[in-house]
């Protein structure tokens, strides 16, 4: 389970993660565009949110509650009235039982079978329970509501703090780039050096257990099967 890092614009981090690589000036006729830019993606964030909502059977209220947001909040967010921000989104996508990316599945334009995503700006993502030191940056962001695979770019520096175990569904596939890491995955532990590859089931419990020699950067891919979904 991911957390998505709360930043200056939503639209920016989202436009780099599809890889769309535009950029409005922030005055004239460009910040004109750039707020009507962010008004439509603030509707399409809306539509796909009602619809799954409904097509659940759950009420507002009791969305809203899980989500830790008021009704009228999620009245207006689902109407396009407001932009929500990443944590609104994450904290929505977790009350709602789905993947965060399945609320922004209709952002951006039309894939054409390729993604480029220039290098620093992926969309900045954190693991459920970290505070800081450990930044994923997802480099792709997929378009419906299944998913083939997500791959992040992981650096972990903070040698002080500790990750929670983790499950998910598919099948994880590490990469070391540099670092020196004691990774777990069930009763096992496993020392990855830069070089090194270790792929994993997802739904036994894992994660870093110790960095030996930090910065640790790694290559994180995480692919799924049809089976993977329940929607």
């Amino acid at each position: 389970m991911y957390l998505m890092r709360t930043t200056s614009a939503l639209e920016r981090q989202v436009a780099s993660a599809v890889g769309t690589g535009m950029r409005r000036a922030a005055s004239g006729a460009g910040a004109v565009a750039q707020a009507s830019d962010s008004a439509d993606m603030a509707a399409r964030i809306g539509r796909v949110a009602r619809r799954i909502r409904e097509e659940l059977g759950l009420t507002l209220a009791s969305v809203a509650q899980q989500a830790r947001i008021s009704p009228a909040m999620l009245s207006r967010l689902e109407t396009g009235r407001v932009s929500p921000s990443l944590e609104t989104i994450v904290a929505l996508a977790d009350a709602l039982g789905v993947k965060p990316a399945l609320l922004l599945q209709d952002v951006g334009e039309e894939q054409v079978g390729a993604q480029h995503v220039p290098s620093g700006q992926g969309l900045e993502v954190v693991r459920r329970g970290t505070r800081r030191g450990h930044i994923y940056q997802l480099l792709a962001l997929q378009r419906g509501p299944r998913k083939v695979f997500e791959p992040f770019l992981v650096n972990l520096t903070d040698q002080s703090e500790t990750l929670p175990n983790l499950e998910h569904a598919g099948t994880g596939f590490i990469y070391i780039l540099s670092g020196e890491i004691r990774y777990r995955h069930g009763k096992e532990s496993f020392l990855l050096k830069e070089g090194d590859s270790f792929t994993f089931r997802g739904d036994v419990a894992h994660g870093p257990e110790r960095l030996v020699r930090v910065p640790v950067r790694m290559l994180l891919i995480i692919m799924y099967s049809s089976e993977d979904y329940a929607l």
